[in-house]
């Protein structure tokens, strides 16, 4: 499946999105001892997958192949054993002009960081798209956001990427 998207800091948490769904998810991406890993393996709820991901075009990290494979629990506990990083937040999925905002609001040592993602099913939609105003400023090209490299980390490693978007913890 092709996944296009953008994700954004947010600048403050719009009204009212703790009505709407949320779930937890907890990311252990794989290989542990790579730098970036591409792969996941995500509880979300009930739900237990792997995912990888690459980008379609070179560099462009808002158009990407995802292979998504759902697991069963004994699957997932014996895939949950390989050296990973983790990452866990709480995703709100709070409606903005008829799409989805995928608000996730960062746990643990990355508490305080909330980004959101919105996917859209062509690139048009993706290039006309206007960033809401409760966001702060399109990160979907930076590197030190991706999943994949937040895994494991704590907000003081990231503190200084933030500062060049005069990004505010959002407690």
């Amino acid at each position: 499946m092709i996944e296009i998207e953008k994700t954004y800091l947010v600048k403050y948490l719009p009204d009212g999105y703790e009505k709407f769904p949320s779930k937890e998810i907890i990311d252990s991406y794989i290989p542990g001892d790579v730098a970036h890993p591409n792969m996941r393996l995500r509880k979300s709820g009930s739900k237990l997958e792997l995912t990888k991901k690459q980008p379609v075009e070179s560099n462009d990290s808002s158009h990407q192949l995802e292979q998504t494979i759902k697991l069963s629990e004994v699957e997932y506990v014996a895939l949950d054993k390989i050296n990973s990083k983790v990452v866990s937040k709480i995703r709100y999925e709070y409606p903005y002009f008829g799409l989805t905002a995928e608000i996730d609001v960062f746990q643990g040592e990355l508490k305080g960081l909330v980004v959101v993602d919105f996917e859209f099913n062509t690139l048009d939609e993706r290039d006309s798209f206007t960033m809401p105003d409760f966001c702060l400023a399109d990160v979907t090209q930076d590197l030190f956001i991706a999943g994949g490299m937040l895994c494991g980390k704590k907000y003081a490693d990231i503190e200084e990427e933030l500062k060049k978007y005069n990004y505010k913890k959002i407690i």
